[in-house]
């Protein structure tokens, strides 16, 4: 597919487009960059070379005839996981390497992705199974996992609020966190005959960065070490915040000295 110089660069565009939706959605580093250098060289890119950090994405390709053309693109990823989107983004790579669409059509579906989320029922029922379904799993009783899967519903419907605040993900896990061990103390306190501690394991499972760090590790064995420490700094940070949130909280309710 012959491009002109207009399309090249709407070209490179789409390609950062992809990238950053792609780390949005908890893709690894080396997926990414596989990605967008083989989407490039399916539209006639000579040998593109792709850097991806989890903050950063520079590009550059030399199309035949061409000079070489260069952009970088700062990633604010909220360090989420979203299956859904990833599905229809590896769809859409895999059949621009095999047979490339036209570079404007190509756009209309980077937007018509970038606008889709994962239906919130689905989430909100895995979130209320996936609490509960751990606090019964480690141990708890029946009332526990329903009580688990109560506040794991109230985490479901923070997280979906905080989500569209400006906050960080550490700072909105730190106040999930905080509110979800005051409720759970509370109501521990109010009924001795449920666990604290099942309920809490239950409803940490949903919060912890699990994806995240294990990206972090594959990243750093398979050579892209900064990125890979880069992630793995984050998923640390992202972990202790959770753990300061729930210690507080508990010295608050008054269950920790």
């Amino acid at each position: 597919m012959k491009l002109t110089r207009s399309e090249q660069s709407l070209l490179l565009d789409c390609l950062l487009e992809m990238g950053d939706l792609l780390l949005d959605c908890g893709a690894e580093i080396g997926r990414v960059e596989d990605t967008l250098s083989r989407m490039g060289a399916a539209y006639g890119a000579g040998k593109p070379s792709v850097f991806v950090i989890p903050s950063l994405i520079s590009i550059s390709m030399a199309f035949p005839g061409e000079e070489a053309l260069t952009e970088t693109r700062r990633i604010h990823s909220n360090g989420n996981t979203d299956f859904y989107r990833l599905e229809k983004l590896n769809a859409l790579s895999r059949q621009c390497s095999a047979e490339p669409i036209p570079v404007p059509e190509l756009r209309e579906r980077l937007e018509k992705v970038a606008a889709g989320r994962k239906p919130f029922p689905v989430v909100f029922w895995g979130s209320v199974l996936g609490g509960g379904g751990f606090a019964v799993f480690f141990g708890g009783s029946i009332w526990d996992g329903l009580a688990a899967a109560v506040f794991a519903a109230l985490i479901c419907l923070l997280q979906q609020r905080l989500g569209k605040t400006q906050l960080g993900v550490v700072a909105s896990n730190l106040m999930v966190s905080f509110v979800i061990g005051v409720g759970v103390g509370l109501v521990t306190k109010l009924i001795p005959a449920l666990h604290m501690d099942k309920i809490l394991i239950g409803d940490i499972m949903l919060l912890i960065p699990g994806l995240a760090m294990t990206n972090a590790i594959r990243n750093t064995l398979v050579g892209n070490t900064i990125s890979g420490f880069v992630r793995l700094g984050e998923s640390l940070i992202w972990a202790a915040a959770l753990a300061g949130g729930f210690m507080v909280a508990l010295v608050v309710v008054g269950l920790l000295p």
